[in-house]
């Protein structure tokens, strides 16, 4: 599924909180991944745009997660990915990770980022 951003306002916020994002997410991942029992690796994929698929697995399970979802989640307010890539979602930019000064609030951007990798690990099958 695609964002779809309407004003120019919440576009320039999201390319400011796009890049932290997903550096927050690839950083908290690894961190998950080196307590768990799961195992992770990385796939390039360039549809509906280029990014990556984390592929968890354990055992005979597997589960994959895009990157940008992840993001998507980080950055907008109560964003649900679908499996369409033709469709679109109107989304609202998480205004609370921006600072007073118009910059990333880091404390909150690495909570929230925290608490989306962890109920991801967290509602893992157990082994």
């Amino acid at each position: 599924m695609k964002p779809k951003i309407t004003d120019m306002v919440a576009w320039q916020q999201a390319e400011l909180l796009m890049q932290p994002a997903y550096l927050r997410i690839v950083d908290n991942l690894r961190k998950q991944l080196e307590q768990s029992a799961w195992k992770g690796t990385y796939e390039e994929v360039q549809s509906p745009f280029p990014g990556y698929l984390l592929r968890l697995q354990h055992k005979d399970q597997e589960f994959t997660i895009s990157l940008w979802d992840l993001c998507f989640q980080v950055c907008f307010l109560e964003y649900q990915p679908t499996h369409s890539e033709l469709e679109s979602q109107d989304v609202q930019i998480d205004t609370s990770l921006i600072d007073e000064t118009g910059d990333v609030d880091w404390e909150k951007l690495e909570a929230k980022t925290q608490r989306i990798i962890e109920e991801i690990f967290t509602n893992l099958p157990a082994s």
